[in-house]
Order: structure tokens, then C-alpha cells, then sequence
């Protein structure tokens, strides 16, 4: 795939993915989003997480890993979903590039390379549902978006790196576990991720 090509298909989805579904609809995110993003996230974590990690894990993880990834939404593969009071319920996206988990603080060096769909699994990247609409379908809506976004252009793996938390879900819809990792969160504390792996259907 030339770089024209690649840059001109991810215009693409940056225009064609908007739309409603159930109660819920999608767009893609935008810069002037990320101050509800984030707020979302904090709520998102502390209200869901709880029972997978300690308050101090989820503390630090909140100042570093589960930070909003300024390149994906620069990118045009994030979107944001709001209910019909247009309420930010959930986030949640892609990526092309080789940065599996994390956001602009993480502990971990960031990742910005090009993967190349016929050999690379795009990436699965943050998804977060507030809890006031979590077990509506969201998650799976917006990962099912992602999904089709990354087939879109070319993608026929994806990968994502999970935590505990969103394991059942993406069990449910054919990932399958490759390793479990200790990631770095800041003080000293580490979080377990998960990294899943997903082949996607034929859409050629």
C-alpha cells in the first residue's frame, strides 16, 4: 500500500464513521473532545475497575497509561458516543500505528510507527464506557466500529492490550489471550494487561 493510498482510505474513515445504533451514537472524536474524554476515563475506571485493581494502581494508571492518546484522535480513528440527551457515554478506537495500550504519559516509550496491514495487527486502543451506561452494548458497539474501520483499510488481525476488567467482553467476541503483562503505571506500581488477538473476517 503507497502512502498516498493509506493517507487517502484513512481520510475516508475519518468522514464515513458516523452513526447511530440503539440509543447511542458515534462520531469521531475531535480535539475540543478531549476534556470530557478525559473525564469520562476517570469515571470510567474508578466506577468498573475497582474490582480488578487496587486504588492505588488504578491512581497511578489514571495519571499515565489511561490517559487520552492525542495521536488517535489526531489519527481520526477515535470516536466518541453520546446517548440521545447528548451525554458522552463511551470512547474508544484504532490505531495504524505500533503503540499497543497507553496514552501521552504513559511510563512506557510511545510507539508512533506505521504498521503495514499485510503482515501487522492494527491496534484495539481504549476503550472506556461510563458506568452509568455500561451492559447497553456500547463497549461492543464501539469495538465492532474499530473493528470495521481497521478491515477497512486493509487490516486482517487486530490486537489490543485488554484489562481484566474488559476481558469478558472481548472473550465474547473472538479474541483470544497471547500473554499477560506487568505494565508500569508510575511509584512503583505495575497493572496487569492483556494482550488478545483477533482475526477479522474476509471483506475483500
Amino acid at each position: 500500500m503507497t502512502e498516498m493510498n493509506f493517507v487517502q482510505r484513512c481520510n475516508w474513515a475519518r468522514d464515513s464513521y458516523t452513526f447511530r445504533m440503539s440509543r447511542f451514537e458515534l462520531r469521531v472524536a475531535k480535539m475540543e473532545d478531549v476534556a470530557g474524554i478525559r473525564r469520562l476515563i476517570d469515571a470510567s475506571v474508578r466506577g468498573l475497575q475497582a474490582k480488578d485493581y487496587s486504588l492505588a494502581q488504578i491512581e497511578c494508571a489514571l495519571a499515565t497509561v489511561f490517559t487520552v492518546d492525542s495521536r488517535l484522535i489526531a489519527d481520526g480513528t477515535y470516536f466518541v458516543a453520546f446517548n440521545e440527551g447528548d451525554e458522552l457515554a463511551g470512547c474508544g478506537g484504532w490505531s495504524f500505528r505500533k503503540t499497543l495500550y497507553g496514552g501521552d504519559h504513559q511510563v512506557e516509550t510511545i510507539e508512533p510507527e506505521k504498521l503495514d496491514p499485510e503482515v501487522d495487527a492494527a491496534k484495539i486502543r481504549a476503550i472506556f464506557v461510563h458506568p452509568k451506561f455500561a451492559r447497553k452494548g456500547l463497549g461492543s458497539m464501539i469495538l465492532a466500529a474499530s473493528e470495521r474501520a481497521a478491515a477497512a483499510q486493509g487490516f486482517r488481525r487486530v490486537e489490543m492490550g485488554s484489562t481484566l476488567t474488559g476481558l469478558a467482553l472481548y472473550w465474547t467476541r473472538g479474541y483470544r489471550e497471547m500473554a499477560r503483562m506487568a505494565v508500569p503505571v508510575g511509584n512503583g506500581e505495575r497493572i496487569t494487561v492483556v494482550r488478545m488477538l483477533k482475526e477479522l473476517p474476509n471483506v475483500h
